[in-house]
């Protein structure tokens, strides 16, 4: 099986909520998340919609400035953290330090975000 179909069955068997009739992307997040002094309970990924390929292009010279080699940067968690943090408008380091957990269903929904069938 493709890496990408593998992420693609990943963010769609993940707890994950996609309301399909708004197209709003939110990770519930298993329990409280607390980033500088602030509790929370989801993340809102509906910017996810108005990303563009600049922004794209954006966020793969940051993983190839860090040094990271990848032919799929839009499978790696670094790339999912700078999607989020671009989208949301979060500190880039709010995504650095989520619990892994939660991480690994950041990646699978911005991954699954720009393999998606529709």
């Amino acid at each position: 099986m493709s890496e990408k179909k593998k992420t693609l069955d990943m963010a769609e068997s993940a707890d994950i909520e996609l309301m399909d009739n708004d197209k709003n992307y939110t990770i519930n997040f298993y329990k409280p998340y607390f980033y500088e002094g602030e509790s929370y309970d989801s993340i809102d990924l509906s910017g996810l919609e108005d990303v563009k390929a600049a922004d794209m292009i954006e966020a793969q010279k940051v993983i190839s400035r860090s040094g990271e080699l990848t032919s799929t940067p839009e499978l790696s968690m670094n790339y999912a953290c700078l999607i989020a943090h671009r989208v949301t408008g979060k500190p880039i380091e709010f995504f650095y330090n989520l619990p892994a957990k939660e991480a690994v269903r950041l990646k699978n929904l911005v991954s699954g975000f720009f393999y998606s069938r529709d």
